[in-house]
């Protein structure tokens, strides 16, 4: 069958860069499950997009569906014909349904039943016929937020102000308000014209032609290029952040990187809020030297050529100016603020309606610090810096700088605690305390950040879940989720000596003592358990651990969540061992019939019939004082090594003794036994999970 390549383009009015590739992945995907579900065979599909266009090149797509023949079943053979022998109405109907007459019928024995059969023969459709239908595709993206226009009823992300969809050299009609498609596309705002295109595969160089460079790829490697060659002529170091790149390479359609400088004066701000105001306001990037040091340089990019390129330089540090002037304003401003009249206006700053001030939220956070501070006995050094930190942790709020520039809260708050005098490490826990900001942040350095973080992310998390604001499907609008995969993540990484468990009761009881509990504390209680064992199970995942063993480790309570990742480690290092299985089959043996238990029986050597009882009973003593040692000084390998010791004796056990025995007072006895075995194993996991292939 020939083949042809396809063209569609959507020209619309400048998208935001955050929707760009999404909406260009987002039609790729479409159309190609689109030609999926129609038949239709093609070479590769190449998505394009720029802010002002959405397209994307079918190559070698066929130009008609393949034949389709099949058999089509029907009724069964005693209903197609009637008692005369002639076909009953069920019959026709079927034989209709499928383009054929009923003496087209045979029959077929399916199951033992004879079955009515009739081989279909469904013709291809031509696929010029067929790719009007891609209308509905582009009515049927989706993006963040939709606008209207004119007098239109379609909902898109900006106006559409042109089409083209052309197979071969033909054009395939349709119309979306109003415009209709066609052949003609359109270059660069400014520099480039109307371009009428012949054949799809013209229109990557035609573009190109007319100051438009279609493929993302291309625009954001031309960027990087432009940037590393910038370095090297300068000596420069430009660090390229990937998310102001990837946003920077949406706004332009012909990137042409160019440099530009500010006052050195305004180095004496701090690195944060330079680099802040450049990327931000401006979508700049900042220049440093080789020891990381900020040059007064940055590097901005133009949707253009490179004529007249010193009048848009001079344009670009003429705004800057202007905005930094503003940033050194509020920093000066700011220092005039004392901490303890900006904690006060805390108080008037609402948190939630139902949980108070951000004031009464501070409060609540020294509660917590100090409880945790009690859990984890920690030196009096540490907890004094905490307990500082948790009471003017939030003072930056109020500040210019923060108000201006929300993602600096807590960078300000070090550099203005330390030039009011406050310890050099209360500055910086201040900071830390919003750590880890986002998946793959570090957690705080130190440890009285790291107790105040778990402090405040713990309170927004229960005081959430306590009014009712529980995360549900994709919807989390106060980054529940995050936060508590924050908590987790600072558990291990300093090792802390508390269960997860404890945790939540120590919030529970602040959020109590000041009667923000609106259900049952039982109820917000357990659903807090799962939501944390969620993300210790994403933590795990993030890992490469397998999720049998992640449903081994977790079929518990959370515990201590530094020697349950231990755990995790340990089954996966040493399912790889010959022995592996055997001991999982033992120890699952007697999981599974200890759940037989009836009651709490204490074990009776007395009662021991057979050596075996007894070998198992020493053992398991044994056992118990080494497993409980070992996972309490967090050496979980030596945990398992003990567990394994007693594979052979369980084992020997079950090939002489009858567990279920007829006589009441052997079989409770002997259920005690497995019982109290069982919960040793359940300390380090639910072996049973574990699946072997």
């Amino acid at each position: 069958m020939s083949k042809r390549d396809f063209l569609l383009e959507v020209g619309v009015e400048e998208l935001p860069a955050r929707f760009v590739t999404g909406s260009m992945n987002q039609l790729k995907e479409k159309v190609s499950e689109w030609l999926s579900t129609e038949r239709l065979e093609y070479d590769s599909v190449h998505a394009f997009a720029t802010p002002r266009r959405l397209a994307l090149i079918i190559e070698g797509l066929a130009e008609g569906q393949s034949d389709i023949e099949e058999e089509a079943k029907g009724p069964a053979k005693k209903i197609a014909f009637d008692e005369d022998g002639n076909w009953t109405k069920a019959a026709q109907g079927f034989a209709r349904g499928q383009g054929v007459s009923t003496d087209d019928l045979f029959f077929k024995e399916l199951n033992g039943v004879e079955y009515m059969y009739a081989n279909k023969f469904i013709a291809g459709k031509k696929t010029i016929e067929l790719l009007p239908a891609v209308k509905d595709i582009i009515l049927a993206l989706h993006f963040p937020k939709n606008m209207r226009w004119g007098n239109h009823e379609l909902r898109f992300a900006r106006p559409i102000q042109w089409l083209v969809a052309m197979y071969g050299g033909d054009v395939v009609p349709f119309e979306i308000t109003g415009i209709e498609t066609g052949k003609k596309t359109f270059g660069h705002r400014f520099l480039g014209g109307e371009i009428e295109l012949s054949e799809p595969n013209e229109y990557v160089g035609a573009l190109l032609s007319e100051y438009v460079i279609v493929d993302p790829t291309e625009r954001k490697q031309a960027i990087r290029n432009q940037i590393e060659s910038m370095t090297e002529g300068n000596g420069w170091v430009i660090p390229i952040d990937e998310d102001l790149l990837e946003e920077v390479h949406h706004l332009v359609e012909y990137p042409t990187a160019l440099s530009g400088s500010f006052d050195k004066e305004f180095l004496t701000l701090p690195k944060e809020v330079l680099i802040t105001s450049m990327r931000e306001h401006q979508r700049y990037f900042p220049v440093e030297n080789k020891e990381g040091e900020l040059l007064p340089y940055f590097v901005t990019v133009r949707n253009g050529d490179h004529q007249h390129l010193e009048n848009v330089s001079r344009g670009n540090e003429k705004v800057l100016r202007a905005r930094l002037s503003d940033a050194g304003f509020f920093y000066r401003e700011d220092q005039k603020l004392k901490i303890d009249d900006a904690l006060e206006r805390l108080e008037q700053i609402v948190y939630h309606e139902e949980l108070g001030s951000i004031g009464d939220k501070v409060r609540r956070i020294n509660e917590g610090v100090a409880k945790l501070g009690e859990l984890l006995k920690i030196d009096q050094s540490t907890e004094e810096t905490a307990k500082r930190v948790a009471r003017i942790c939030k003072f930056d709020l109020v500040t210019q700088m923060v108000y201006e520039f929300p993602e600096l809260q807590g960078r300000m708050g070090e550099v203005y605690a330390e030039l009011a005098g406050e310890a050099k490490q209360v500055a910086k826990a201040i900071n830390e305390h919003y750590q880890p900001r986002f998946a793959g942040d570090a957690s705080p350095a130190s440890l009285a950040g790291a107790i105040v973080s778990i402090a405040d992310k713990l309170d927004t998390i229960v005081t959430c879940f306590a009014i009712g604001l529980i995360p549900t499907g994709s919807q989390d609008p106060y980054a529940l989720r995050r936060q508590a995969a924050g908590i987790v993540q600072m558990i291990n990484d300093h090792e802390l000596d508390v269960e997860l468990e404890q945790l939540a009761k120590v919030s529970l009881d602040v959020a109590e003592g000041r009667n923000l509990l609106k259900r049952s504390r039982s109820e917000i209680e357990s659903e807090l358990i799962e939501f944390f064992k969620l993300r210790v199970k994403a933590a795990l995942q993030d890992q490469d651990i397998q999720y049998d063993v992640i449903d081994a480790v977790l079929a518990d309570h959370l515990g201590h969540i530094p020697t349950l990742v231990k755990k995790a480690h340990v089954i996966t290092e040493k399912r790889h061992e010959k022995s592996f299985k055997q001991v999982v089959e033992a120890l699952s043996r007697v999981t599974n019939i200890a759940k037989k238990a009836e009651g709490k029986h204490e074990i009776n050597p007395d009662l021991f019939e057979k050596e075996e009882e007894k070998a198992l009973f020493t053992h398991y003593e044994e056992v118990k004082k080494s497993v409980e040692q070992a996972l309490a000084n967090g050496n979980v390998n030596q945990a398992y090594v003990a567990l394994a010791k007693v594979e052979p004796v369980i084992n020997e056990y079950f090939e002489h003794i009858m567990v279920m025995a007829e006589d009441k007072s052997l079989r409770i006895n002997r259920l005690a036994q497995m019982r109290a075995l069982a919960e040793v194993i359940r300390t380090f996991a639910q072996f049973q999970a574990i699946v072997f292939a």
